[in-house]
């Protein structure tokens, strides 16, 4: 496991350069960085199309610093698990040797929705491989456009806020949960703004004889509307108000980590979802007292998971 202590984390190869052209405030490359550091082994990158994708490889340059792939949006999670079959393949019989990590990385809308069929698939194979989200919570990319891990409410230019509509209409769809779901070794959620906590994570992923998936918020300044120099706050702000709690699950086994497990002893308390609201533009319909239900049924859901996240710490196995 990768030291986490700040002075040897440095020490580690830059895995993701500078220059990229990602927008400022952007998280996604903040979390590609901890994520990296979980690892002192080399490691090959496959990369699903997405905004990260666009912004690390404007030809003829790279951001790159490591063996990279990319892949086309739906099969990301195949190409890795690709990657890791012929490196196998090719140790044994005797031409690579030494220990090597693969990883993918995915917005939603390659996780959530064109490339959930890939992710099982490699999930259920078992392939020594990890796989994170990059959830900003819609398909900013291609003009933020709504995907299945578009929350509640949230306007995009597929689920408009106007005079007749609130919003998207549905709640996100739970992939963390569907991932523990396929009995994996290591399943986790992240945020940037606790470098700790997810760099501790991404090492227990690396880590495991068997695949790891690690769903990370990825707070999107164009698309949530916030200015661009409140990226970690926003990161923050959703593990406060529960709408997007840490955890993981080993073997089966949940454990709340970091400040949601302080939220849950009672040691900090919980702020409320209207926190998160009023703090993006994307929601901000959700104000006028037309809408007021919408915002009720978003913190009845947020508190409805939360029950269940508790109780599922709580199982004895």
């Amino acid at each position: 496991m990768t030291s986490l202590s700040l002075k040897e984390l440095n020490k580690l190869p830059v895995r993701l350069a500078s220059g990229h052209r990602l927008c400022a405030g952007c998280g996604e490359s903040i979390i590609v960085k901890q994520i990296l550091m979980g690892t002192a082994d080399p490691v090959a990158v496959s990369l699903s199309t997405g905004c990260l994708e666009v912004s690390t490889t404007v030809f003829p340059y790279t951001s790159w610093n490591t063996p990279y792939i990319h892949t086309a949006f739906g099969n990301g999670a195949a190409t890795c698990a690709g990657l890791e079959t012929a490196y196998v393949a090719l140790k044994k019989k005797g031409k690579i040797k030494g220990d090597m990590k693969f990883v993918n990385f995915a917005g939603d809308g390659a996780t959530y929705d064109i490339g959930l069929q890939a992710l099982s698939g490699a999930m259920e194979r078992g392939h020594r491989m990890m796989y994170v989200c990059l959830n900003n919570e819609a398909y900013m990319n291609t003009g933020i456009q709504r995907s299945s891990a578009t929350t509640l409410g949230a306007s995009t230019t597929t689920s408009w806020a106007g005079s007749v509509q609130s919003g998207k209409k549905e709640f996100s769809k739970d992939l963390t949960e569907i991932m523990v779901a396929h009995n994996i070794p290591y399943v986790a959620q992240v945020s940037p703004h606790n470098w700790r906590d997810t760099v501790t994570k991404a090492s227990k992923g690396f880590a495991v004889d068997g695949p790891s998936f690690i769903n990370s918020i990825s707070p999107c300044p164009r698309g949530w509307r916030f200015p661009s120099d409140e990226t970690i706050n926003m990161a923050r702000l959703a593990v406060e108000t529960c709408v997007w709690p840490l955890f993981e699950v080993v073997d089966g086994k949940y454990s709340l980590t970091a400040e949601s497990a302080r939220i849950a002893d009672g040691k900090v308390e919980k702020k409320p979802v209207m926190d998160w609201l009023t703090a993006q533009g994307r929601f901000k319909h959700l104000l006028q007292d037309r809408w007021e239900p919408i915002a009720e049924a978003y913190q009845d859901e947020v508190d409805r998971r939360w029950r269940k996240l508790i109780k599922l710490t709580e199982l004895d196995y």
